[in-house]
């Protein structure tokens, strides 16, 4: 068990630096506990036959909606934390501002449910079908455009690796998802590409914040203890 001086020690050095990192790491958690807890609550509905914008139609699909608010909103933290954290290099800014956006369209997939099977197609499922595949192509561009800045940036080359895997493969996924035929396990797959990003956030997030609590605290002021000195 930690002693009470190391958790003392962690403790402050949780700060508004660490914010960005904790936001992902608890936002990441909250999507994938709440879609568990909705799709195994509703009866006749089947995570691995039916998407996960379908749970929104149902009687628990308000807690679906707001976890992807939220999730988009925290997202945006994360990624000016980034911002403000990595090193630039070819395609850092890209790389944010598309990460960003994956943010803005999550809000637009939570707003905008999709249309019922079978239903009249309506604005609301159109921009909520256009937005989910864009997502789907924007988050492997948005990170794998982030993976020169991960790897120039010191103690992140092992995320940088893992973002390249992550990136193909949620490229490959989302190819798959439009050109392929998913019938009968449609929901299955669908989470596997939300799990693919989910899982990336959630490492870097950890990794960051691992790296942030390894960060000796910032000494006093030269003015300070000039001042100290002359009060003793």
């Amino acid at each position: 068990m930690a002693s009470i001086s190391e958790l003392t020690s962690v403790s402050k050095r949780l700060n508004i630096n660490t914010v960005p990192a904790l936001v992902a790491i608890i936002g990441g958690t909250v999507v994938i506990v709440s879609d568990l807890a909705v799709s195994l609550s509703i009866p006749g509905y089947s995570p691995i036959r039916d998407s996960v914008s379908s749970l929104a139609l149902t009687s628990l699909g308000w807690l679906q909606s707001i976890c992807f608010l939220a999730m988009g909103l925290l997202l945006q933290i994360f990624v000016a934390g980034l911002f403000f954290s990595l090193r630039r290099a070819c395609g850092f800014h890209a790389g944010i501002v598309l990460l960003a956006l994956c943010g803005f369209v999550l809000l637009l997939i939570a707003t905008f449910h999709m249309d019922a099977e079978g239903a009249e197609r309506t604005i609301d499922g159109i921009i909520h079908t256009i937005a989910s595949y864009g997502l789907g192509l924007l988050f492997p561009i948005a990170i794998l455009s982030l993976a020169p800045s991960l790897k120039s940036t010191p103690n992140w080359k092992n995320v940088f690796i893992y973002t390249i895997i992550a990136g193909v493969l949620a490229l490959a996924l989302i190819l798959g998802a439009i050109f392929g035929d998913q019938s009968g396990w449609f929901g299955l797959y669908e989470r596997i590409i939300i799990l693919n990003a989910l899982i990336w956030v959630e490492v870097v997030a950890i990794h960051w914040l691992h790296l942030l609590l390894r960060q000796e605290p910032k000494p006093k002021s030269l003015q300070s203890g000039v001042t100290q000195g002359r009060d003793g």
